[in-house]
This record gives structure tokens, C-alpha cells and sequence, in this order.
């Protein structure tokens, strides 16, 4: 599985670990279960995964003109 490295504000990272809790998972899986769309969704994270998508996306075009 890719690694993925994210900041987030500290407000965002107390509520992702009180999700947690709350869902008797570790942080990375409540993170990882947020992305894949469980049922508390968050737009954070959403968007955030939208633009990495797009980032990935124009990244071969990118490699291809510096050929």
C-alpha cells in the first residue's frame, strides 16, 4: 500500500482522533475509512483527496514534456 503523509490543523486532528475513539479504531484507520467514504464523510478530507487525484493525474504529463 503507497504511503501517505498529511498536516492537518490541530483542531481537524483532535476530531479525526475522537472519531476514532468513538469507533474503536486506530487514527490511521478512521482516516483511511473517512477516504474510502464511511458514513461521516469529512470535506476535508474529501477535497484533499480530489486534489491528490489530480496531482497524480498531471504528474505523468509533467515527466513526459521534461523528456
Amino acid at each position: 500500500m503507497p504511503k501517505l503523509t498529511l498536516e492537518v490543523d490541530l483542531d481537524l486532528y483532535r476530531l479525526l482522533l475522537q472519531a476514532a475513539r468513538e469507533n474503536h479504531s486506530e487514527l490511521e484507520d478512521e482516516c483511511i475509512r473517512r477516504l474510502e467514504g464511511g458514513l461521516r464523510r469529512s470535506r476535508f478530507l474529501h477535497s484533499l483527496l480530489s486534489e491528490l487525484q489530480q496531482e497524480q493525474q498531471a504528474q505523468p504529463l509533467v515527466q513526459k514534456k521534461a523528456d
